[in-house]
Parts: structure tokens; C-alpha cells; sequence
């Protein structure tokens, strides 16, 4: 094959190549609600295809303080019946916009995404690509940001992907999370480990009392610790009781058959 021909070649495929990408990061047009949320001073937006529109139970939902991040609209414009407003919620990821018209207490409308292609650049630096707009704009409503990720990438944390960092954010591992963990003598856990030990609120000041009892939980342990409500004070109850040499194994079973009572 010629020069000429093989450099026309590779221009296509690198033309064919931005083409895709573009394609992947094109906008996202929804229809979305926002409301007050359940805490005072919050939001809730739920957004969905437009064929769910008026449907109470389709589509997605975000609860949150950080919903105070939208621009446009407040608590106190969800009153004023009529008002046409667009919320504007600007991330890293991207930013999205939703304008429509006040009604019952919420803002209903057209909502739309733009991503941020220098935030996929970016995040491509730190090892993580395939993105689509639908999985930016879940990045964009949850604040992932990449300075956080960067975060967890100077730690070494293995296993972290496009999916489960939104899973990592949502149960705030955080660098000093992890370093609490290792300080207690574990090995460091990796992402799916992290994501299991704050699901179930493993809390490391409770590790480190129930390791000043003697025990020595593995990582998997500790979530059976949370999740049968292992506690130092139920330990020191059972063996009030007379049960001796209480392993993490033999705890589980008291609990699974309700010995304890």
C-alpha cells in the first residue's frame, strides 16, 4: 500500500473515529419535574422520556441537597403559579437545563443536557473512557467530579470504573475513608470493597473497638458485622450471658436464630 493511500486512510478512520464520539456525546432532550424536596430548603427533580410525561412513576429521580445547586429557580418559585423559569444546574460533567412553567408546586418542562467534552478528555487522562451522555449526565446531577476521582486514582484504588464510581460517590468513599481503614491494618480495599463497607456504614471507630476486644474481622466480615448489628455492646451482652469463645462466625449465628433473646 502507498503512503498517500495509507495516510488518507488513517485521516478516515481518525474523522470516523471524532464522528463516533460526537455521536456518543450528543445532548440528552428529556421532559423533567422539579419540586420541594422532603428536606426544607431542597429539591427534587425526575426526569424521563417523553413518553413518560405525567406518569408519577416513570422516569428517573434525584433527591438531594446538592439540587441548591441549580440556578433559576429556589423553594419559593415552586409558588408562584404560572411562572415560566428555566433551572439551570452547571457540573463539570455538564450542564443541564430544565424550562417549563409552574404548576401544582413544580416546575414541568423540557429539559436538556449538554455534556462537557473537556471533562471526558480529562477524565480519559485518569484511565476512564466509553462514556455516553446518558452516564455524563447522571455524573453532572450527582456532582461527580474529577478532581475527586483524581483523589481516589493517587490512592491506588483498585477496580474503579465508569459504573461504579457513581456508586463510590453516592456512599462517600473518600481518600480519608480509605486511609481510616488501612490504618486499622487492613490491606486496601478495592473499589467494590469500599463500596460494600459504606453501604452497611462501616464506621472505623467501630472497627477499632471491636478489634480492642480481640477480634480481627476480615473485610467481609465487617460487613456481616453491620449487617447482623454485631455491635460491642451486643458482645459484651453475650458473653454476660456465658457464651464463650465467640468468634464473628459464631456472632452471626446467634443472630440468623435469635439466641440473644
Amino acid at each position: 500500500m502507498n503512503a498517500p493511500r495509507t495516510i488518507a486512510m488513517l485521516a478516515a478512520l481518525a474523522a470516523s473515529a471524532v464522528a463516533l464520539n460526537a455521536a456518543a456525546l450528543a445532548p440528552i432532550h428529556q421532559y423533567c419535574t422539579i419540586s420541594v424536596g422532603d428536606k426544607a430548603g431542597t429539591l427534587h427533580l425526575r426526569t424521563g422520556d417523553r413518553d413518560c410525561r405525567g406518569e408519577r412513576d416513570c422516569g428517573n429521580n434525584f433527591s438531594d441537597e446538592s439540587f441548591n445547586r441549580f440556578t433559576g429557580v429556589t423553594v419559593a418559585d415552586l409558588a408562584r403559579s404560572g411562572a415560566h423559569l428555566t433551572a439551570t444546574l452547571a457540573a463539570e460533567a455538564g450542564t443541564f437545563t430544565c424550562t417549563g412553567t409552574v404548576a401544582d408546586g413544580a416546575l414541568s418542562g423540557d429539559a436538556v443536557f449538554t455534556p462537557d467534552a473537556a471533562f471526558v478528555e480529562k477524565m480519559g487522562r485518569l484511565g476512564f473512557t466509553g462514556f455516553e451522555s446518558d452516564k455524563l449526565m447522571a455524573y453532572a446531577l450527582l456532582d461527580v467530579k474529577s478532581e475527586w476521582v483524581q483523589s481516589l486514582r493517587q490512592i491506588h484504588i483498585q477496580g474503579m470504573t465508569t459504573d461504579n464510581l457513581i456508586a463510590l460517590h453516592i456512599f462517600k468513599v473518600t481518600p480519608q475513608y480509605v486511609q481510616s481503614m488501612m490504618a486499622l491494618g487492613y490491606a486496601q480495599p478495592d473499589a467494590d470493597q469500599l463500596i460494600s463497607l459504606r453501604v452497611q456504614g462501616v464506621d472505623p471507630e467501630e472497627v477499632r473497638q471491636i478489634r480492642a476486644l480481640g477480634y480481627k474481622p476480615t473485610i467481609d466480615e465487617l460487613v456481616q458485622i453491620r449487617i447482623f448489628k454485631i455491635t460491642p455492646e451486643f458482645i459484651h451482652h453475650m458473653q454476660d450471658r456465658g457464651f464463650k469463645d465467640l468468634t464473628i462466625a459464631k456472632l452471626v449465628q446467634i443472630r440468623i436464630f435469635n439466641l440473644a433473646d
